[in-house]
């Protein structure tokens, strides 16, 4: 009689495809290139998504603490190659990868990580060229915020202390490499600005791979550079080398050593600079008291000085003049007023009444004053004066005779 088959329930079927699928080598170290899609990130930390081609789909989990190495923002759409293991989750009997690393193809995760977080604080305007704050043309305190182990910061000190012995260099020693490197730049930025310790911050590192210089691509070191009071300048690596930090600072240089060198002037410059300004101005000196000089010599010979009457005499003479031509004014002006009131009474005596008179004529006045000049203006037996050139005659109207045509 045949032995009857076992009987498996779903979670022991589960969990026996499981083991099979665990002890495959293949399938316990696979890369799987695919198209990114249905990418989630839950508040668990975790990553859920979907690597597709155009045959086929594979479902994929990414836990927290493999997410938490990632360098960029993976995005629906995006090219990548996945590293994990496939096996079977036996809860609801489906397979999928549990990812372990996740690298964009054709390109380098800490490049994609650098192009995005680059565009996103451009949106955010940490690049704004209005933000940028004007570098201290003498500055007397400068920070190094660096490693004091490396040979960038004995370039720096060496330049800085050529150039321009007067400022005081503080060296904020950090990390600038490897895991918390960038929190501890940060802080030192943070730091300096607190205690206002300097007038000028110079933040950098030697070259190195795009790995070796990492801590200035995070956004941490890039938003203590922003928030920063003091002006900023970034020196990371050697001139092809660009890091986020380089575009938020208020002065990128080329290498440490640049930035010692654009950090302070030349004391040998200035040196010539003030001893050219000096010279200039004993120049100009001297020809002012030359100038000067010679004006004393034209004012010492002057009349006024050698002869101090003369002043009173020239000034006397200069008041008789003055004193002629207003006596002389006065007299025009006498002299036409005169003519012009002669004028005037001549013509007011041309128009006097008394004339008329003494052609002849008379004016006969009522009692009242009033004058007669019509037949109407007086009646029969009524007085009257008439005045003729010596005086007056008091007459009396007999009749009127008015004359046929009016005057």
């Amino acid at each position: 009689m045949r032995q009857e088959a076992s009987i498996l329930t779903p979670s022991q079927v589960g969990q026996y495809i499981k083991g099979f699928m665990d002890r495959d080598r293949l399938l316990s170290g696979l890369l799987v290139r695919g198209e990114l899609s249905n990418y989630k990130m839950y508040p668990s930390g975790h990553h859920y998504f979907t690597l597709k081609d155009r045959e086929g789909a594979l479902r994929c989990v990414m836990f927290r603490g493999d997410a938490a190495s990632l360098r960029f923002r993976p995005q629906n759409g995006m090219q990548v190659i996945a590293a994990g293991r496939v096996t079977v989750f036996p809860r609801d009997g489906q397979y999928q990868m549990y990812c372990v690393r996740l690298t964009p193809e054709g390109a380098g995760d800490l490049f994609v990580a650098f192009e995005q977080l680059k565009e996103r604080l451009l949106r955010q305007g940490l690049f704004a060229q209005e933000h940028k704050k004007p570098l201290p043309r003498m500055p007397g305190r400068i920070a190094l915020v660096t490693s004091p182990a490396g040979a960038a910061v004995r370039d720096m000190l060496r330049i800085l202390g050529a150039r321009w012995p007067m400022a005081q260099v503080r060296v904020l020693p950090v990390r600038v490499q490897g895991e918390g490197a960038a929190e501890e730049i940060a802080a030192a930025i943070r730091w300096a600005n607190l205690h206002q310790v300097a007038d000028l911050i110079i933040t950098g590192r030697g070259g190195g791979s795009m790995e070796d210089l990492w801590a200035f691509n995070e956004e941490v070191v890039a938003q203590a550079i922003y928030d920063s009071n003091i002006p900023v300048i970034s020196a990371v690596g050697h001139e092809p080398d660009v890091t986020i930090a380089d575009f938020v600072a208020d002065l990128r240089a080329a290498t440490p050593s640049n930035a010692a060198e654009l950090a302070v002037p030349d004391q040998n410059e200035v040196y010539a600079a003030l001893l050219g300004s000096r010279q200039r101005m004993e120049q100009a000196m001297l020809q002012r008291l030359l100038r000067s000089r010679q004006q004393l010599e034209r004012l010492g010979k002057s009349r006024m000085l050698t002869d101090p009457k003369a002043y009173v005499q020239d000034k006397r003479m200069l008041l008789d003049y003055q004193s002629r031509h207003m006596s002389q004014s006065m007299t025009a002006l006498l002299a036409g007023k005169r003519a012009r009131t002669g004028q005037l009474a001549a013509a007011l005596d041309a128009m006097s009444p008394l004339k008329v008179l003494g052609r002849g004529y008379a004016i006969a006045q009522k009692e009242d004053g009033g004058i007669i000049s019509h037949t109407g203006d007086a009646a029969p037996g009524e007085q009257f004066r008439l005045r003729v050139s010596d005086g007056a005659l008091l007459c009396r109207v007999e009749e009127t005779d008015a004359c046929d045509t009016a005057p």
